[in-house]
């Protein structure tokens, strides 16, 4: 599981921003930081950090607020919890970080029949990199759409059931 952590430091003359990602993968431990205005940082015990959970859940809820999106498409997991009653609202959703602090972004969805793929992809990519954006100063290195269903309005409110 991978880990962003946004760290805060005051130098005597200027704040200085500095992210931090932390790739905890069973094959590497990195950790890189990125110094955005290039001065000597200071180090400070002030950090904010986002599990992969929220950053999913921020973009799986930016990808529905689109026109034409009706839904997303999870694995056997989301299945398997859905039957459980449990909502899971990152269904659809899978984030990597990359080396440079960036985050990579796979989103599975069901979209209106009808409806022009490549303008909900553009759209789907401006929602999200904004909403990441503004919620977490993250900067998105990639959007990857997958198109899982095409259904009408109708069948997919009745698959829902």
């Amino acid at each position: 599981m991978a880990e962003i952590e946004q760290t805060n430091s005051e130098d005597t003359q200027d704040q200085v921003e500095e992210f931090v990602a932390v790739a905890a993968g069973p094959e590497d431990d990195a950790v890189v930081t990125v110094d955005a205005d290039d001065e000597e940082l200071v180090e400070s015990e002030d950090s904010l950090t986002y599990s992969n959970g929220v950053i999913e859940k921020i973009v799986a809820m930016a990808t529905r607020e689109v026109p034409h999106v009706l839904g997303m498409k999870g694995n056997l997991m989301h299945f398997v919890q859905e039957q459980f009653g449990a909502e899971n609202l990152t269904k659809g959703v899978s984030v990597e970080v990359t080396d440079d602090n960036r985050v990579v972004v796979n989103i599975s969805v069901i979209i209106e029949y009808g409806a022009y793929a490549p303008d909900i992809f553009e759209e789907v990519k401006e929602r999200v990199t904004e909403r990441l954006g503004a919620m977490t100063g993250l900067e998105v290195a990639g959007i990857n759409l997958r198109i899982e269903d095409v259904l009408t309005p109708e069948e997919y409110e009745g698959s829902e059931e």
